[in-house]
């Protein structure tokens, strides 16, 4: 690894604008992949040559270059060429370095689009070699993604110097998984991903690169995972949870129950447990939570469940209260704003309180545990991995439970949550009705209200999302401030709440707790309300520019509502009639399955923007893509689980390289923090 200026033609004011690139040394340039590719290879006779379309034609300089000046600050440089099959004009604008650049009879290669002007054909501003002297052009070239100041020649140039140099570089992809897994040597890789020389080696490249991409990342979690799981602790002794099972009101899916007899499987090891439980919204997390702090709290210990808002810690708290105090136990509630803080904290550490449900305030230093073996984190996309770290160290090798109304796909929760044993509940309840859902345009807004109303009147009630919270934001999108108002003289019969994310917390609870116990007909609100409440009162919702949410999102939103014995609505109204848009709103109305838009939203949206999976620390894919890459996803998992199997700690010396790499995305704060 050398620095850029060591590279001929870099000095210190390029390597800066390497630098807003994020290319600060040789190696992170070699892994500077393009993002497309210019196929220069084929020449194309003057007569064949298409209109608007990027080509390649040989041809020879028939006429010098002729310098027109057409206005101050516009120069035109033409010049005629010819091939057996015809002529053509070649212009460039404002290049007076083409001037002396071409000798009478010679050939050269011209790379550009021909455009008509008036008529008659021109090459437009080509790119040119003499023939016999190519360097970019009569080949495969790519295209980099750039900054201001920096030129695609320059960069093409620098990673052509340092591949040249660089022939001999080390591999750290073992032979043996290499071999097994069809993939190429590092050294042919680099050469084809950045100069194929044909689009079979450009396939081959790529493959090895997404494959070890995929493979590192996953070695780097499993390290990781490997680390927890030596975190040894007493396994519970009692693991029975049927009394608290025959004691619910309702009965368990088959995937409820599969899902706590793997809980109840991780808690009678002597390793910590770690498990990621995904299920669509109404799937019932909050069962089998209870079912872990149930066999948590009969083995004498202490259990701690984290929700993101108040609203939903109160939730869990009133129901948590009626499951466990037939059984004993008792449940105490801690948040900012609740009262009787110093008893609870009190009772938090003398061992008094066997379960507590609270929101980040049991994060606090002053919150301490007599013996916390299981914390629970409600909602896990709400929180950062930090976070889960502070309430895991309130304990000792503390069982950790992370739940998600957000169904991941397969192949994101592989990376999002890799230092995590994942279980999905893939059942609804028996009866519960699915949201019909309908994507409409401005012109249907009057029927839509009058709709709203139609169920308001019978006793139901509504929320209306939008985007933003006010005009100041954007004003072409509709806003919760402005929109409240409008309803309010609209409905002057019912009452209208708002609520947004920048109001006080206290204010937020009171707007929600009303709309909670029916004084409020109809709630206007931003995505603050995408996880939270549950008001079975509500069955219809209707999303102003559904065009501005991601699917995912959307599909959170819609789970607010139908949560009832009513049948439920949710109205998209949805502005835009570009494609993407219209499969977007297609998927919406077509299904309610939560695995299958999340299928879709990563699709469209790609891994970066998935619900903000940004904020967990992972680190950029730079080439590999989650959803049309997922079998090498799945090879480079299995690759992974292989070698970790034979070589726990990758100690062996032909795994000390991989080891290296693997180590440094840790080191780099990236599945860590």
């Amino acid at each position: 690894m050398a620095r850029l200026t060591d590279i001929k033609g870099i000095g210190e004011k390029r390597a800066e604008l390497f630098a807003k690139l994020g290319v600060t040394n040789t190696e992170e340039l070699l892994r500077y992949f393009p993002r497309g590719y210019e196929d220069r290879t084929k020449i194309i006779s003057l007569a064949d040559a298409p209109i608007g379309e990027n080509i390649c034609i040989r041809a020879r300089a028939f006429s010098a270059v002729k310098e027109t000046r057409i206005r101050r600050n516009m120069t035109i440089y033409s010049m005629i060429v010819t091939d057996d099959a015809g002529a053509l004009n070649i212009i460039w604008y404002n290049n007076r370095f083409v001037k002396g650049a071409f000798r009478g009879g010679e050939e050269y290669i011209f790379y550009g689009a021909i455009h008509l002007n008036r008529g008659k054909r021109e090459l437009v501003n080509p790119i040119y070699e003499a023939v016999g002297k190519e360097k970019f052009t009569g080949r495969i070239v790519p295209v980099y993604p750039l900054c201001e100041g920096l030129t695609q020649a320059a960069v093409r140039s620098a990673v052509e110097a340092v591949i040249s140099e660089s022939d001999r570089l080390r591999e750290y992809i073992p032979s043996e998984i290499r071999a097994r897994y069809g993939l190429c040597e590092l050294n042919f890789a680099l050469k084809n991903i950045h100069f194929p020389e044909n689009s079979n080696n450009y396939e081959i490249a790529r493959r090895r690169f997404v494959f070890e991409e995929l493979f590192t990342l996953r070695l780097a979690l499993m390290l990781k995972k490997g680390t927890n799981n030596v975190r040894e602790r007493t396994p519970y002794k009692d693991t029975d949870y049927g009394e608290f099972i025959k004691s619910l009101p309702f009965k368990l899916t088959g995937s409820q129950e599969r899902v706590i007899e793997e809980i109840a499987g991780d808690m009678s090891t002597a390793c910590a447990m770690s498990r990621l439980v995904q299920g669509d919204v109404g799937s019932g997390k909050t069962a089998v939570a209870a079912a872990a702090i149930y066999m948590t709290v009969k083995n004498g210990y202490q259990a701690v469940m984290m929700a993101p808002t108040e609203i939903l810690a109160n939730q869990h708290f009133e129901s948590f209260t009626k499951m466990f105090t037939p059984f004993g136990m008792r449940v105490v509630l801690l948040t900012s704003s609740a009262k009787g803080k110093k008893a609870v904290l009190s009772a938090i550490e003398s061992g008094e309180a066997d379960i507590i449900i609270g929101t980040h305030a049991v994060l606090q230093k002053n919150v301490n545990f007599a013996r916390l073996a299981l914390a629970v984190t409600d909602e896990q996309h709400r929180f950062g991995v930090a976070q889960r770290g502070m309430l895991i160290d309130k304990g000792e090798n503390v069982n950790v439970l992370v739940m998600t109304a957000t169904p991941i796909p397969r192949t994101l929760a592989l990376i999002l949550y890799g230092d995590l044993n994942v279980s999905a509940l893939n059942e609804l309840p028996p009866g519960r009705k699915t949201v019909k859902t309908y994507s409409v345009g401005e012109d249907m807004r009057k029927r839509i209200y009058a709709f709203l109303e139609k169920n308001i009147r019978s006793g139901m009630q509504g929320y209306v999302v939008c985007p933003l919270v006010s005009e100041t934001e954007k004003s072409d999108l509709e806003n919760a401030v402005n929109l409240s108002e409008k309803l309010k003289k609209i409905f002057p019969d019912f009452t209208v709440g708002l609520v947004h994310g920048k109001m006080k917390a206290a204010d937020k609870n009171e707007v929600m707790s009303d709309f909670v116990s029916g004084k409020t007909d109809i709630l206007v609100s931003t995505t603050v309300i995408e996880v939270g409440v549950n008001v079975p009162n509500s069955n219809i919702m209707i999303i102003e520019n559904a065009e501005r949410f991601g699917l995912s999102q959307l599909h959170q939103l819609r789970g607010r509502v139908g949560r009832g014995a009513e049948q439920a609505y949710c109205i998209l109204l949805a502005h835009g009639n570009n494609e993407i848009t219209k499969m977007r709103m297609q998927t919406m109305c077509a299904s309610n399955d939560g695995f299958y838009i999340a299928e879709q939203d990563l699709k469209l949206r790609g891994p970066g923007d998935f619900f903000g999976t940004r904020q967990h620390g992972l680190p950029e894919l730079k080439i590999a893509n989650l959803f049309e890459d997922s079998d090498l996803l799945i090879m480079a998992q299995n690759a992974a689980e292989e070698l970790i199997k034979s070589d726990s700690l990758l100690e062996r010396a032909e795994n000390a390289a991989i080891k290296e790499r693997a180590l440094g995305i840790i080191s780099q704060n990236t599945v860590m923090n």
